[in-house]
């Protein structure tokens, strides 16, 4: 748990001012697109995507609601918190390349810890070839809050939505899922066990894959880069933040059809399947109801399916059906469940 101390001096935010923040947090920002024509550094920043539609995702993280401070290191937030939004854009089927972020610290966070927590924004943008091109910092009265706006561009006939989804279209799902939400039982139960012993540092060496998930997680721009390659359009799609449960709903009522999910289909990682063995948990409620994964869930036209057969990143969970049938879980023991929403909710 974050509970070390360091004797090595702590620069207040108040002996800076707010400019000179803004100036260490982006002494490091490189610009990489074509699109941005001026980044940080004036009242506005410039933007130019010739004949491409511009796609905006925004997304807030608020501190006891979305993240804990006493396992969550500020790398790995700032990290985070990229990725949640650049999923957004991928989960249209589009890259992003450029992102806003505001945050809001209260006086208990010096700038030390916001070079931290810059280290990891930086880091995402890095990976993801996205400019950091301007943003907000501003004092709060409590706790530390993080918002940030995505920016992405795409060819209007390539951008998918979650409405488009046809009878007989296959259901696809990338990566595995419940993996986030283990981690984070397993990052909740070493906090407890932490307030009745400080002095007992936790062994997460055996759930090294679920709280990575859990904590530094990543979003599939690679999946959208095989669909490209591949000539491949789905004909809806999403990102699984709120639980794979949810967003199946999401897509069939949008796109006004019923789904057949098979439950011995859903792709979950044997460390999952561990952690929830050692929780009492169900894998399958889990992977239906977790959420964080940022995994994609879509649908193609069947002809398509010569072409992802071989992905091993990509598996086949299902078919779209007629909305009078309703979205259905089909077990292993072949009865049809009706889904209904288990995911995250913000309110």
């Amino acid at each position: 748990m974050n509970s070390q101390k360091n004797n090595k001096r702590r620069t207040k935010l108040s002996e800076i001012g707010e400019f000179e923040l803004i100036n260490r947090l982006s002494k490091d920002i490189k610009i990489s697109n074509n699109s941005t024509v001026l980044g940080i550094g004036d009242d506005s920043s410039i933007l130019h995507f010739d004949k491409d539609k511009v796609l905006v995702s925004s997304d807030m993280l608020i501190e006891g609601v979305h993240f804990d401070l006493s396992y969550m290191p500020l790398k790995h937030l700032g990290y985070k918190a990229v990725v949640s939004n650049v999923s957004d854009i991928c989960s249209m089927n589009s890259k992003c390349s450029q992102i806003l972020v505001n945050i809001g610290v209260s006086n208990r966070f010096n700038l030390e810890a916001l070079e931290e927590l810059y280290f990891g924004i930086n880091t995402a943008c890095k990976n993801y070839s996205v400019d950091l091109v301007g943003g907000d910092t501003t004092s709060s009265n409590k706790g530390l809050i993080i918002s940030v706006t995505a920016i992405g561009s795409n060819k209007s006939n390539s951008i998918v939505k979650r409405f488009g989804a046809k009878i007989n279209d296959l259901i696809v799902v990338s990566g595995d899922l419940g993996g986030a939400f283990v981690g984070l039982k397993i990052l909740e139960r070493e906090k407890e066990v932490f307030k009745v012993n400080p002095n007992n540092q936790p062994d997460l060496s055996n759930y090294k894959y679920v709280v990575q998930r859990q904590l530094k997680p990543e979003a599939r721009k690679d999946i959208i880069e095989f669909l490209s390659n591949s000539k491949i359009i789905p004909t809806s799609m999403i990102d699984i933040s709120d639980g794979l449960s949810s967003e199946l709903l999401h897509i069939s009522e949008k796109s006004k059809v019923g789904m057949d999910v098979y439950e011995n289909k859903i792709p979950i990682g044997d460390e999952t399947i561990s952690v929830c063995d050692e929780f009492n948990l169900n894998p399958t409620t889990i992977a239906l109801s977790g959420g964080e994964d940022y995994e994609l869930l879509f649908t193609i036209d069947q002809s398509s399916y010569e072409e992802i057969k071989n992905n091993m990143d990509l598996t086949i969970i299902g078919h779209v059906t007629d909305k009078k049938n309703g979205t259905n879980l089909v077990t292993n023991s072949n009865q049809k469940i009706p889904i209904k929403s288990q995911g995250w909710k913000s309110f």
